[in-house]
């Protein structure tokens, strides 16, 4: 099995990121790793290990300048020892920071092991392969290396540069938190996603899905009905969400008709404008079939307007936690994620803030992510599916 690029060799930008990690490398060997000399003689262990990290840094860029023909059947491998050696000269940079203050030769280090990782993720993507399940692993592994660096940036600047954590905290402080704040973060969670979140989206999304078929029916109502739905869409969440918080009061009911309002018009307007998508030509093939209406929409219609159907449930998939979360700000019960992220700014609890927001970032990826699943199992015939 080939999994190499095709006689590539090493590009432009590879080359200078090459050029880049060498040269840092050698940069955090000859610079002072720490910003005093008196850290240098008690502490050896971060010296020694940061050392050996540039020294394997700088064999792997040498081990990188062989001749492309040698290295062609083998781009998958070298790739993954690059982002090996990265990744442990960032685990070993982010350990020295309880021992050391970072001097020059430490934040060269720091760019060193930045520019491998970065090598790394441009081979990665261009490994070229027929065989399915390496296709999609490298499809996951790919954004999670591209991830993990920004954590890992974010944790040695906050860290290095000793960033208040009232401006910002740094991802161990937040894992820890998390951590900690597990049955906080859970209760807060099914308030707003479980309750209020699916319910509105599904009576939304639903109540969206069934106007536009009415609108089909009836030129008179999509040629009134869709410019107040354009006009009511454009309504601020928070203008809407104090109202639906006197009518529906201070639990997940008023946060999910927010959610309804946000969701209802994107699928009205995008189930409307796919159910016009069938040609002229496939609309005269149902009628010379003798297809009554019903027929036509639920043989040809329907399924012509799922795309359309789907990229209206995957916006409304991160409208909809948005909604609910800004719905919390002006009234709920002392649960919730935006009740939290309101209340625990006030204190300056940044972390326990970052951790709710991490918590609505992890469900609204999974929620998009089920919903881009569910796309891929019902729409594999249309072109943008296809290899």
């Amino acid at each position: 099995m080939n999994t190499a690029v095709p006689a590539m060799g090493l590009t432009l930008l590879q080359r200078a990121l090459l050029l880049l990690a060498g040269v840092a490398a050698l940069a955090s060997i000859i610079l002072p790793l720490h910003s005093s000399l008196a850290a240098v003689s008690s502490e050896a262990t971060p010296t020694l290990s940061i050392l050996l990290f540039c020294g394997l840094a700088l064999l792997l860029v040498v081990s990188w300048l062989v001749p492309n023909a040698l290295l062609d059947k083998r781009q998958l491998w070298w790739a993954l020892a690059t982002g090996l050696v990265s990744f442990s000269g960032a685990f070993v940079l982010i350990e020295s920071l309880d021992s050391i203050h970072p001097g020059t030769g430490f934040w060269a280090a720091v760019v060193a092991a930045w520019a491998l990782g970065w090598l790394c993720i441009e081979r990665l993507s261009m490994v070229d392969s027929r065989n399915s399940m390496l296709k999609w692993a490298l499809r996951v592994l790919i954004p999670l290396a591209f991830g993990a660096w920004l954590l890992i940036i974010w944790e040695i600047c906050t860290r290095g540069f000793n960033v208040p954590q009232v401006l910002l905290p740094a991802p161990s402080a937040i894992a820890q938190r998390f951590v900690s704040s597990t049955a906080t973060l859970w209760v807060d969670f099914k308030q707003t996603f479980l309750k209020a979140v699916l319910i509105g989206y599904a009576m939304g999304c639903g109540a969206g899905l069934l106007v536009a078929l009415l609108i089909d029916r009836s030129s008179f109502l999509k040629r009134g009905l869709l410019p107040i739905g354009n006009l009511v869409s454009a309504l601020p969440v928070v203008g809407i969400a104090p109202i639906m918080v006197m009518w529906f009061g201070f639990d997940w009911p008023s946060k999910a008709a927010v959610v309804v309002i946000m969701t209802f018009f994107p699928m009205l307007v995008n189930t409307v404008t796919g159910l016009s998508a069938s040609s002229a030509m496939q609309a005269d093939l149902m009628k010379t079939y003798g297809s009554s209406y019903w027929q036509s929409l639920f043989k040809l219609r329907l399924p012509q307007a799922l795309p359309f159907i789907f990229n209206a449930l995957k916006i409304n998939s991160t409208l909809a936690l948005i909604g609910a979360i800004v719905a919390e700000f002006f009234g709920t019960p002392i649960v919730g994620m935006g009740f939290r992220i309101s209340t625990e700014v006030g204190r300056m609890n940044v972390d326990m803030v970052w951790a709710e927001i991490a918590v609505a970032a992890l469900a609204g990826s999974m929620f998009y992510g089920v919903i881009a699943l569910l796309e891929r199992m019902f729409t594999f015939w249309h072109p943008s599916f296809r290899n």
